[in-house]
Formats: structure tokens, sequence, C-alpha cells
């Protein structure tokens, strides 16, 4: 294995296997968060940073992975079937002790939000609208609908949301939430607003959304005024042929151009590389995948690039995983688009999403070059001048636009 970022690439396409010798299954996911990973969360150490990383664990692909994790005089080795002499030493955190505490009102913390890496992930609203058409017109590699409601709450109040946050961040040091929806009838932006809101003055921690968009693009401008700090956009695949096969709710309702529109708006709005595109690898032809991240990085977003996992339980159960060396492809594509760009990426105090390759994450994977190197001085020397600004954003304060009334927003 040439580096951590290969490494890193290799395991969400192949998998790892459970030696016996493991005691793990108590922290594999019970979620399918946002139709992307329901695996082990684990630590890879590496020269450069330790990769979170939520590796597949339970689908029928992952039987024929190479990789295994032992447990060996008290610590967890990855290990490489083609080759013995091959070992990583992994870490693979213990689940939080607020898992297991309740909100004022009773419910279990770890119904309401759950640590993905090092933020807290928090799904809001209803089930999704297009799991109740008939026929379905979800996603078909969602499993979303299955999680919500069964392996977490589906009514969360905002005091519940508020005092799981407040945990996190005493214990599990978190500085970023996360909230995402599916399509909302009542609508995505207002469903986030209140949360928003109340993060901002009772937690300070740094908030994004993701919910499908909204034509009426003044409502951004009042989420931002809520305090929101990173707005993505999940629109899955840039061909229209495929979103419209495997998306056909997305496709119907919004098509591309709705997310293309709301895209554009918050990123000229909030500024380069303070938004993203979300996009799935592994199943639209790489060409329309690299496509996507110029689209993105053009806009002056980052690419979220999340790699196909066939999850139980969804339409595409029996869809292979995706080829390692077409993942290599894009992930590093993914970086060098970044760059070529100059897109800031990785700026953030301390959050590391493990269901994705971060974008810098992939440095590895892009050769030595000019370019390359006063791209990453630049990025370390403004990570360090935009801490302050950070930390200004993470404080406690005083939001005084309304979460329930954008009537003042709305224009003719």
């Amino acid at each position: 294995m040439g580096n951590e970022a290969e490494l890193e690439v290799e395991l969400f396409c192949r998998g790892v296997r459970l030696d016996p010798s493991t005691d793990l299954t108590s922290r594999i996911s019970a979620r399918t968060r946002a139709g992307l990973g329901s695996g082990l969360d684990i630590i890879l150490p590496g020269k450069r940073k330790h990769r979170y990383i939520n590796v597949p664990i339970k689908e029928e692909f992952v039987k024929n992975s190479p990789f295994r994790i032992m447990k060996s005089f008290g610590h967890y080795i990855l290990t490489d079937d083609r080759d013995p002499h091959i070992q990583y030493l992994i870490y693979v955190p213990e689940l939080p002790d607020w898992y297991q505490q309740r909100t004022s009102s009773g419910k279990l913390m770890s119904r309401i939000g759950v640590i993905q890496g090092t933020y807290l992930g928090v799904y809001i609203g209803d089930v999704c609208s297009f799991w109740k058409t008939t026929p379905k017109s979800a996603c078909k590699f969602c499993t979303t609908g299955f999680n919500v409601g069964a392996n977490e709450d589906l009514e969360k109040r905002v005091e519940d949301v508020v005092e799981t946050a407040i945990a996190a961040k005493e214990e599990s040091k978190i500085t970023f939430i996360h909230f995402n929806s599916g399509d909302q009838e009542n609508g995505g932006l207002e469903t986030a607003a209140p949360y928003v809101k109340a993060i901002k003055e009772k937690v300070g921690l740094l908030v994004g959304v993701q919910v499908t968009p909204t034509k009426d693009l003044w409502k951004y401008d009042w989420l931002i005024d809520l305090g929101v700090d990173h707005f993505s956009f999940c629109y899955e695949f840039h061909n229209p042929e495929y979103l419209k096969k495997y998306c056909p709710g997305k496709f119907n309702k919004f098509g591309h151009q709705t997310f293309f529109n709301a895209m554009e708006y918050v990123a000229k709005k909030m500024g380069k590389g303070r938004n993203s595109g979300e996009i799935i690898a592994g199943i639209e032809p790489v060409e329309d995948t690299l496509k996507a991240i110029d689209y993105i990085t053009d806009v002056g977003c980052f690419p979220t690039v999340c790699i196909f996992r066939p999850l139980i339980g969804a339409e595409l159960e029996s869809h292979s995983s995706p080829e390692y060396e077409d993942m290599l492809t894009v992930m590093r594509y993914m970086y060098e688009s970044c760059m070529r760009k100059g897109i800031p990426i990785g700026l953030a105090p301390n959050i590391e999403v493990s269901l994705i390759v971060n974008p810098d994450d992939a440095a590895q994977l892009s050769p030595l070059s000019i370019r390359k190197f006063i791209f990453e001085l630049r990025r370390k020397i403004i990570k360090i001048f935009a801490y302050p600004l950070f930390f200004l954003k993470m404080r406690k304060r005083k939001i005084k636009i309304d979460a329930f009334d954008y009537s003042s927003y709305k224009k003719s």
C-alpha cells in the first residue's frame, strides 16, 4: 500500500471483515446516516493526520475483502490477507458516555444524534416524503426511511437536540453539528431554522445544513442570518439520466437546476469554500463524476464525494461496490480540482467526516509539484489566521432573527 490515502479509498471500496478475536459488534452503527454508512468508525493514524473512516462491515461485498481487523495484546490491528507482513495499528473510538444519557424529556441522546468522525450528525423532520409516495420515489441507494423512527427518534424537540449537543460538546469536544433531512412537505429550510437558532444561542457550535433546495433563494439569506455556517447540496449524480433512474423523487420535484441555482446563490453570498456539493461516485460513469467535481469547484464550493455503498435493505443492495482504481482517479481529481480553483479545504477546526474521503485527505494521492507546494503552504497559513474567526463563530450569541417568521425576507 503506497500511503494512508490509498488505504482509505480501498477500505471504502472493499470493506473490512471482523476477526473473531475482536469485540466490536456493539460499536457498529445501527443507522444508515443519509443513506451512506452503517459500518464501524475506525481511526487510522498517519504521517499527516489521523483519518476517521466508517468502514463497511455488514454488506455482502465485504465477505471478499482482503482486510481484517483483529485484536492482539489489547490493540486493534488491520491486516491484509494479500501480504501477511502488512499490518496497521488502528484505533476504534469508544462510544461516548452521553449516548446513554437522557434528555429532560426522557429521550435517549443516542437516538437524537450520533458522532460521525468528530462531529455530531442529527436528522431533523419527518421521514423523507419520497418514501411515502406510491410507487415509492426515494433514492434507490438510500435506507433512511428504515432508520428514522426505528433506530432514532422521529420526533426531536429543539430542546432535546440542544441538550444532546451540549453533552457532545462537553465530552466529545465537537465543534460542528450537521443537520440533514429528507424532503419535507413544509420545506427543509423551515424545518432546520429553529434548531439552527437554538444551537447558536444555547450551545455555540459551527452549524451545517443539508436539506432539499428551494427556489425561493431569499430563504437562504434568512438561514444565514440565523447562523448557518455551511450548506451542503446533495444532488447525487451529474448525469441527468442517472438522477432520473436512481433518484426519481429528486429528479421530478427539483431536477438539477434547482440544486445548481441554490448552490450558486449561497456560494456567491457566503464566499469560496464555505459550502459543498455532494455527489455519489461509483454508479454513474467516472467521466460524469469528474464533470460534477469541476462544476462544484467552478462555482466556488468544495466537493463532497461519497463512495457508493450497497447498503443492506436498499434497492441497490445487490449493486457491486465501486472499483478501487476508479475511486483513486476520482479522489485524486477531487483534490486537484480544489487546488486548481483555489478552493480552501480542511480549514475548520476538528471537523473530520468519517463517511467520505475528505478533500484534504486526498492530498497524498496527488504527486508533488510546485503548484501543490504553494497550495498546501497557502492552506496552512490561511488555517492559522482563520482560527480566530472560527472561534468567534463558535461562541454562544443572541440571534435577533425570528426562526418561524421570514416575512421580512420575502421578495415579490
